[in-house]
């Protein structure tokens, strides 16, 4: 759902900019009460995951592919505001680098595919696990719904600022349908890919994953036939490291990235087969992406002929970037909070 320049109008690209930043901003504050010293460096790999797992297009319908958000995973894996950033690192790592989204509608890709989507994912997902007995498949379960909500009500969002600010004239009812049916079909696929990989984290390092903290209710004991709240240890165990989970988490985004990719659909995505068949695009050609000369533009390695070879190492490039960036950036926020607390 990458919106390319020319799809909005000057005007309300820059108010959605304005909104992107403020939004930025806001998680800025807010991801320091959400990373510690374990968590910042797997904020980073959390963007980075989600950076290789977009190259991954899987068909939903004739001709049309999808591939996942990552707002829903970011957010219930690293908490909502820093979700916010990871999505924000990956579209501007896209941008700049791969020339995908344009660097115009900057705002409007973090405002729809990253604000939009961990609102809304991250407040259901937090009432059904409300709701829902405490328990790990109950973590996993409102994953899966968060995530496919998610995905239609940022095509939804997307309709939305094109009837405000759309470059051309076009029958908005028919879009907001076609957006939402095919999206609801990619949200499918996006639920299943959010659910395994918190499922998976959970499994080894439940400690680790924001949106399951809380998740196990005190030890109870029986004492002369009523339940009562076991007494806490004497002292907490140590914290693990978070190395392996780490380790495992770079070694499966380069994986994807730079040989699972090269099998993935070739089809146009949902926004691209919408656009082409409302006429959406019809002033897109006007506009060439600022980083077109980019020598990773298009997911490529420049002078590299073999088209293996070029994907899977523009990849590979890629995850390495957003990894260095995203963990950089987090490790620096959690840094501004702990000298912030020292001069408290």
């Amino acid at each position: 759902m990458h919106v390319p320049d020319g799809f909005i109008n000057a005007p309300v690209s820059v108010v959605a900019g304005v909104v992107a930043a403020g939004a930025v901003a806001v998680s800025l504050r807010g991801a320091r009460r959400e990373l510690d010293d374990r968590t910042a460096p797997l904020a980073g790999l959390v963007a980075a995951f989600v950076f290789a797992v977009q190259m991954l297009n899987f068909p939903v319908a004739a001709g049309t592919s999808g591939h996942l958000l990552g707002g829903a995973l970011a957010a219930i894996l690293v908490g909502p505001w820093t979700g916010v950033l990871c999505i924000a690192v990956v579209l501007l790592m896209q941008g700049i680098l791969f020339a995908d989204g344009g660097l115009t509608a900057l705002g409007v890709n973090i405002t729809v595919m990253g604000v939009v989507t961990v609102v809304v994912a991250y407040a259901l997902f937090r009432g059904l696990v409300l709701v829902l007995p405490r328990t790990r498949a109950s973590v996993t379960a409102a994953s899966f719904v968060a995530a496919l909500v998610s995905v239609p009500a940022a095509a939804a969002a997307f309709t939305l600022v094109y009837a405000i600010g759309g470059t051309t004239d076009v029958p908005l009812p028919k879009v907001l349908t076609a957006m939402v049916g095919v999206h609801v079909l990619i949200g499918i696929g996006e639920a299943v890919i959010t659910m395994l990989t918190v499922g998976a984290v959970i499994a080894v390092r439940p400690d680790l994953v924001y949106g399951a903290r809380g998740l196990t209710a005190p030890l109870k004991l029986r004492v002369d036939g009523e339940l009562v709240d076991a007494a806490p240890a004497a002292a907490p165990a140590p914290a693990r490291s978070p190395k392996k989970l780490w380790i495992g988490g770079v070694v499966t985004a380069l994986v994807l990235a730079g040989f699972v990719s090269f099998y993935a659909s070739a089809s146009p995505d949902g926004l691209e087969k919408v656009a082409a068949d409302k006429g959406i695009d019809a002033k897109a050609e006007e506009y060439e992406h600022a980083t077109a000369d980019s020598p990773l533009a298009d997911y490529g390695v420049k002078g590299i002929e073999t088209a293996r070879l070029s994907g899977g190492l523009a990849g590979v490039i890629g995850v390495g970037a957003t990894l260095a960036v995203g963990t950089g950036a987090f490790v620096a926020v959690r840094r501004r909070r702990n000298e912030t607390g020292a001069r408290v």
